[in-house]
């Protein structure tokens, strides 16, 4: 279901030429939803420029800005109906090695200047914020036992807000999780207090998205960085827990994150205000060692794979999403397997394999 509001409505999409904003921009501009559509990027991150001719494609304008100055989000002024908050750094390992300015800056400093925009345009705000911000003590502190390729996710009887379905809404927040994690959260907390100044929006808290488009790295997509060594070679690593590749996460495809942003906002009354949780779920979940045996059976490809048994301070040993809440209150399901996940980027990169091999380091 469209929203009937959004059809020739403004829409700002921040980070819209990322993998995710660029999808989203490009969804959102399609004539069954009919947004006169408006990508904002700084182009920073690797591989972005090649969704500008993309967008524009698409009948998506682009501007080249940042979200970190006020100016460039302003439009010279005109009027904007919705705000897809999608500007981010999304690395977990961002400020481990030093420099923590950017993360900071581009992610609550960015959020900020979306909610002053929106207070003054009156415009709704989607929020993309993530799953990590659950603090990473207490995500690998849940009981899990091994299978022969996978930790598995067991009951929690004494913790509020985990179950063998995952993490819900209320699971604790109390604890370090990463300052990419701590910014999201930040970000959270603001939009809450923005509502009380008049400021309507949606949180959505995703796991992993992959999909088409994602140029993908060691600290952030990996599903993307996989199929890319398949791809384009090079070689994988086990890193951390014991370094056999069984640690876990569920994915969403990003066709299923367009699918559920729509929904969200044609249901907004049942959702405005909250803070969900949305994901692949049990049913869409993989180990590394899962996923290296599938992305060789889609590829015919085998690379080299080592270990390092060193286990980073921001990784977590399985992270799965209980979204119950979402499913309730909206008529939406994720559709797409992760096996349609990694056939659709090796289409992709094999399609697209002489832009792509730079970005991937081939």
């Amino acid at each position: 279901m469209v929203d009937a509001k959004v059809r020739g409505a403004t829409v700002l999409v921040t980070g819209g030429a990322g993998f995710v904003g660029a999808a989203v921009a490009r969804r959102l501009s399609r004539p069954d939803v009919g947004a006169r559509v408006v990508a904002l990027d700084n182009l920073r991150r690797r591989g972005s420029e090649l969704n500008v001719p993309l967008l524009r494609d698409a009948g998506v304008e682009f501007v080249h800005g940042d979200a970190r100055n006020p100016e460039d989000l302003a439009l010279g002024g005109r009027p904007i109906d919705l705000i897809v908050e999608c500007a981010a750094e999304p690395s977990v390992l961002a400020g481990y090695g030093g420099g923590s300015r950017y993360v900071v800056d581009a992610n609550l400093g960015g959020l900020v200047n979306c909610a002053e925009l929106a207070r003054e345009r009156r415009a709704r705000v989607l929020f993309l914020s993530t799953s990590r911000v659950y603090p990473v003590a207490l995500v690998n502190a849940l009981r899990v036992h091994e299978s022969p390729t996978r930790f598995v996710l067991d009951e929690q009887p004494e913790s509020t807000g985990a179950s063998a379905a995952g993490i819900s809404e209320s699971f604790s927040l109390a604890g370090v999780r990463t300052l990419y994690g701590s910014t999201k959260l930040a970000g959270e907390l603001l939009l809450a207090e923005y509502a009380a100044l008049g400021v309507s929006s949606v949180t959505t808290r995703f796991g992993v998205i992959a999909g088409p488009g994602q140029m993908g790295k060691v600290d952030q997509g990996v599903f993307a960085l996989w199929m890319a060594r398949h791809v384009f070679g090079g070689g994988l690593c086990y890193q951390g827990w014991g370094g056999e590749g069984k640690q876990v996460r569920d994915v969403l495809h990003i066709d299923d994150v367009c699918d559920l942003l729509l929904a969200q906002l044609g249901g907004w009354t049942s959702v405005e205000g909250r803070v969900w949780n949305a994901g692949g779920g049990v049913a869409n979940s993989l180990s590394l060692a899962e996923m290296t045996a599938l992305c060789r059976e889609i590829s015919g490809a085998q690379v080299p794979m080592s270990a390092d048994l060193a286990t980073h301070p921001s990784d977590v040993r399985v992270y799965l999403t209980d979204q119950r809440a979402l499913l309730q209150a909206l008529p939406w399901r994720p559709t797409r397997s992760p096996r349609t996940v990694l056939e659709d980027l090796h289409t992709w990169m094999v399609a697209h394999a002489a832009e792509l091999a730079p970005v991937f380091g081939a």
